[in-house]
């Protein structure tokens, strides 16, 4: 953990860990930084109406170059990106969420860890411009590569505004999935790390996030797996050295055949840190 006391982090925390019938603790100024269109409903779907001040980043754009996703709706990669761009914004303006609170870093959906340069210069310049004081975001844990790049860009963003001595926000990741011994797991962090706050989600709480998740209509098939999820967590996240791998043995994605397996994207995080000029861990 960082050695600063987390003010804004643990005041993010605490609005979202809030029950629904206590008074609402006062925000920090946020930005909600995710891969992809439907992530942040994954991590945090109960309590994004909690976030109607916030800002919305996404770092790719959810449609894989090879269109093999998109031809299972018999759509054109174009088409299919505008799909999911629509539905994003439909789930978004049912928690009271404007698009014009969304920006787009538009990297292609799977290859987000070939940008990380750019990108995490591009964050921390939006992150100082907002006066972000905390960020949402993924965790390092091996479930996807573009969350383990999005995780990247935001502790890299962070970074940088420290090095040139400007503030920088506390970061709160949001459960997601990883590998575990029998398949893949949801709705929890990898084990190892203390200090998440875990909520049991009501009724009503339920029923938002499942209508969010079926707002993303073409992801129907991927999201089955978080239909059943009945928690959301949230914790302060660690310091990450990204040129490591998250975790002993195969992660979650690299059965995938996707373009960026684990290897190469520790190789890809270390090659952004040195032209940075940023020492890991960060």
């Amino acid at each position: 953990m960082r050695a600063d006391s987390h003010r804004a982090g643990t005041a993010l925390i605490a609005a979202l860990r809030a029950p629904a019938d206590a008074p609402l603790p006062a925000i920090p100024a946020t930005a909600v930084v995710v891969a992809h269109p439907d992530d942040e409903v994954v991590g945090a779907g109960s309590r994004l109406p909690r976030l109607q001040s916030a800002r919305f980043v996404y770092v790719t754009d959810g449609a894989p170059r090879d269109g093999r996703d998109a031809a299972t709706h018999a759509l054109s990669v174009a088409e299919y990106r505008e799909a999911r761009r629509r539905e994003r914004d439909a789930a978004l303006q049912l928690c009271g969420i404007a698009a014009s609170q969304v920006v787009e870093f538009g990297c292609v959906d799977q290859e987000a860890a070939l940008a990380l340069v750019a990108c995490s210069r591009r964050l921390a310049e939006a992150l100082a411009q907002w006066g972000t004081q905390a960020v949402l975001t993924h965790p390092y844990e091996g479930g996807h590569p573009d969350h383990e790049a999005a995780a990247f860009i935001v502790h890299a963003a962070a970074a940088l505004l420290r090095a040139h001595g400007q503030p920088a926000p506390d970061i709160v990741e949001m459960t997601s999935y990883h590998r575990g011994p029998d398949g893949v797991r949801t709705g929890r962090f990898l084990p190892g790390e203390r200090g998440e706050v875990t909520v049991d989600l009501t009724a009503a709480e339920l029923t938002l996030r499942r209508a969010l998740l079926d707002t993303h209509a073409t992801q129907r098939r991927t999201l089955t797996i978080f239909q059943g999820v009945t928690q959301e967590g949230w914790r302060i996240a660690p310091a990450y050295d990204f040129r490591r791998r998250p975790h002993a043995g195969p992660l979650w994605y690299e059965h995938l055949g996707w373009p960026v397996d684990g290897t190469r994207f520790c190789a890809l995080a270390g090659a952004a840190l040195a032209q940075l000029e940023l020492e890991a861990p960060l």
